[in-house]
């Protein structure tokens, strides 16, 4: 046999209807082939040093074969090796059944650990075999339809421990240095194909051919993760990606240690496999580890556990909210074990949305807050519900009902108007809107002497006023305490009927300011305040929220 190895080509990585028109036995035609291209002496050597033929292959650079749904039988590495004993230890059985839970008894390669093997330990703990890409495949679909997800794409997240980068190092290093370019191994590491991009190759096709969709290389909204450690995966694993509200933290469970980032596609485990300490970082193809394995691995006896976790990022449903009520928060305000108020905003939608989405929780996002005794009128307030690892994305007919349910409740607390899904911008806009936006607001106000045309015009004359607001009194518990500059746009009076000391303020403010404190002037802590302007005693009896300006909602 020559020096150079030629590995059987599908002229680039197949597509699905290539996938599908190749017949089982052209797959193991081309299989076969790709075997007995393989240098006899180096295949013996690797598989004395128990590497499995998948790893074999990888190493000699063959990635298209990954793609096929058939197994590697006997038959074909008996035409190469001839008999041999040890064969079927490492999951090569002609005729592979369909991937049932099994104990086992088998030799864990020492390269990939037992991932292209489809050998690991369950949530339980249980050892486990899958003969084949189909049968992890089949796993994958079953857990996805016994939850009831409804998807049309996914993306495919893989995450192993990065001792395996050295392994290949270290096996690499060895061929090279026994056979040089006799075997026509790959020129260098980051031409072998990695344990990662293997077990994707291979469980991709059979993945999109139960669930009927296809995988998308740039982040779908419902992610298959699985995720391969030394020690058993904590409860902290299976949590879907919205759960983290973005952010990387770094959990430690025993001799584990996590580090989660916010895309879940990058989840590196530190831990200490075979006596061979492993920093959690990302490591290239050829980079070096301080501390090189050495050839031949060590043995192993364990696979390692498989975390397999199928969900949807969060979905968004927003709109705006009127609130009629003055004994109603906005978020669920418990003190104390005691509740406030007879409901809240949140708990009236979210009660209604999350059943719509067959979520398993939700969130509550506002542009900002209004006091429980203020009421939300006018245009509403936007708002949206974030909605963790829903089963279904609701269709505009499903919203529309949504929103109709909500309205009609007896109580008639809260409404909604113009729900919709939001897919693009508003989370920005939410943010936004909170501190940058023009509210308007309506107030009863009381004052201790006879309201004057004059005062009238001084109010109504004031235009873009500046307020400098120290932090109210009654939020101090809560707030730092800071001067905040606040602008008042504009001012109108509106007389009530019978009374020479009640009027109704309408004001347009900056997004952030304190209306009560502007009123009565929080003992002096905002200033100039209604009561300064006008030289006496000034008290709030009742607020509005008549409007949030905000696009998009």
């Amino acid at each position: 046999m020559s020096g150079e190895t030629e590995a059987v080509s599908l002229s680039g990585t197949p597509t699905t209807a290539e996938l599908a028109a190749v017949s089982n036995e052209e797959e193991t035609r081309i299989l076969s082939d790709a075997i007995r291209s393989l240098p006899p002496q180096a295949v013996k050597d690797l598989l004395n040093s128990e590497v499995c033929i998948a790893c074999i292959l990888r190493l000699f650079g063959f990635r298209e074969h990954f793609h096929f749904r058939s197994s590697i039988s006997s038959s074909m590495l008996h035409s190469v090796l001839g008999e041999s004993e040890h064969l079927e230890h490492y999951g090569i059985l002609a005729g592979s059944k369909s991937g049932e839970e099994l104990e086992v008894q088998q030799i864990v390669c020492r390269m990939c650990l037992g991932i292209l093997q489809y050998l690991y330990r369950n949530d339980k703990g249980i050892l486990v075999q899958k003969l084949s890409a189909d049968g992890l495949a089949a796993s994958i679909d079953e857990m996805i339809k016994q939850d009831g997800h409804e998807i049309d794409g996914f993306s495919l997240e893989l995450s192993v421990p990065p001792v395996l980068l050295e392994h290949d190092n270290a096996v690499w290093s060895y061929m090279k240095k026994r056979y040089g370019q006799e075997v026509g191994i790959a020129e260098e590491t980051s031409k072998c194909v990695s344990v990662k991009d293997a077990l994707k190759l291979a469980i991709t096709y059979p993945i999109e051919n139960m669930l009927d969709v296809k995988s998308s290389s740039i982040p779908s909204s419902f992610r298959i993760r699985l995720t391969y450690s030394q020690t058993k995966p904590s409860s902290s694993m299976a949590k879907s990606p919205g759960e983290t509200n973005g952010s990387c933290k770094r959990r430690k469970t025993g001799m584990l240690t996590l580090l989660v980032s916010c895309s879940f596609c990058f989840c590196f485990f530190a831990a200490d496999v075979n006596g061979v300490p492993v920093r959690s970082s990302n490591f290239s193809g050829d980079q070096k580890s301080s501390e090189p394995c050495n050839f031949p691995l060590e043995k192993v006896n364990e696979p390692y556990y498989l975390a397999l976790v199928c969900c949807r990022t969060p979905i968004y449903i927003g709109g705006r909210y009127l609130k009629f009520s003055r004994n109603v928060s906005q978020t669920r305000w418990i003190i104390d074990d005691e509740r406030k108020g007879e409901s809240s905003v949140e708990e009236i939608i979210g009660s209604s949305i999350l059943p719509a989405c067959q979520g398993d929780s939700y969130k509550f996002h506002a542009a900002g807050r209004e006091d429980i005794d203020v009421r939300m009128l006018g245009s509403g307030r936007p708002f949206m519900v974030e909605v963790q690892n829903a089963r279904r994305v609701p269709s505009e007919a499903i919203i529309k009902e949504t929103e109709t349910k909500i309205n009609s409740l007896e109580e008639k607390l809260v409404a909604v108007k113009n729900l919709k899904l939001e897919v693009n911008n508003g989370w920005g806009l939410m943010h936004e809107g909170e501190s940058e936006k023009q509210k308007q607001y309506c107030s009863l106000v009381w004052i201790s002497r006879t309201l004057e045309d004059e005062d009238v015009q001084t109010i109504t004359a004031s235009k873009d006023m500046k307020v400098l607001q120290r932090t109210p009194i009654r939020v101090l518990h809560r707030r730092s305490p800071l001067e905040r500059e606040k602008i008042i746009h504009w001012m109108k009076v509106e007389r009530v009927a019978g009374s020479s000391q009640y009027f109704l303020l309408h004001l347009c403010t900056q997004a952030g300011t304190y209306i009560k404190e502007f009123v009565h002037g929080d003992f002096g802590r905002t200033n100039p305040s209604i009561g300064s302007i006008l030289g006496c005693r000034a008290e709030i009896l009742q607020l509005d929220v008549t409007d949030v300006k905000m696009d998009g909602f």
